[in-house]
């Protein structure tokens, strides 16, 4: 009896990927996916919808990319957002473009221009951390945060700053995952930082004049990237005696010019 000739087995086509190349390229899609719907979210279904992928597969990629930190998930509405990592990954993603390069000369004119002590804080995670400060000619310096420090994001005018800009839903959350560690900071609560960031969506800036150091008040403004989003912050401090409401306008004046100059010195670099 002649042995039967055994099926040969088919060969992937030559353009078809390895798994781990294509779970890359799927991963890839969908974290920009949900960057082009950042400010609002999305909804499972939706990335399915735009991903034409399986329900499944779009889930089990979600789910990694949450754990990793590049993607994170709202616990009530069930949105996908960008995660912190993203934009940690964002300020070290180029060698020569170095923030506090950038920053430097805006920060050493506000210090001369308003004799007050100048910081530039960036995000990173849920937290804002100094990364540069200069200090200006007036003899009384308010030195609230040091070179290095790290905060919970809501905690000082760097911290509200950076909650200026988000979606609702985004500071809820942030809020929500920083409110155990706000105590350690001048016996801040949720409340009073719920109504200090509502005060500072008001005024348009943030405005810090109940905790971290008594006697001391800040003011700061956010820098957003090309896509709206608050990586950064610029803030000042003062006594409280030479912050009064008008010197404040005057204040927000001159850090608002410095920061659209910087916004427009990040895009040159960032242009492709």
């Amino acid at each position: 009896m002649t042995a039967p000739i055994p099926t040969p087995k088919k060969r992937p086509p030559a353009t078809a990927k390895p798994s781990g190349t294509q779970t890359i390229q799927r991963a890839s899609l969908l974290v920009r996916l949900i960057a082009s719907r950042s400010r609002t979210g999305m909804r499972l279904a939706d990335v399915v919808q735009h991903a034409k992928l399986e329900r499944p597969t779009v889930h089990r990629i979600l789910k990694c990319l949450v754990e990793e930190g590049f993607l994170m998930q709202d616990l009530d509405s069930h949105l996908y957002f960008l995660g912190p990592l993203i934009f940690e990954l964002g300020l070290a993603s180029s060698p020569q473009f170095n923030l506090s390069d950038i920053c430097r000369p805006s920060l050493q004119r506000i210090a001369d221009k308003t004799g007050d002590t100048v910081f530039l804080s960036v995000r990173s995670g849920h937290d804002s951390v100094c990364i540069d400060r200069k200090e200006g000619a007036f003899p009384i310096k308010a030195l609230t945060l040091e070179v290095g420090a790290r905060r919970p994001l809501g905690v000082g005018a760097g911290g509200l700053a950076l909650l200026l800009r988000l979606p609702d839903d985004a500071v809820e959350d942030i809020v929500r995952a920083n409110a155990k560690r706000l105590g350690a900071h001048h016996k801040l609560t949720l409340p009073l930082l719920q109504k200090a960031l509502k005060r500072s969506q008001q005024l348009g800036y943030a405005l810090n004049d109940s905790h971290i150091v008594a006697g001391a008040t800040t003011l700061g403004l956010p820098i957003v990237n090309r896509y709206g989003h608050p990586f950064a912050a610029i803030t000042m401090a003062a006594i409280s005696s030479r912050m009064s409401p008008q010197r404040q306008g005057e204040l927000v004046a001159i850090l608002r010019a410095e920061v659209d100059s910087i916004e427009c010195a990040m895009r040159a670099q960032t242009l492709p």
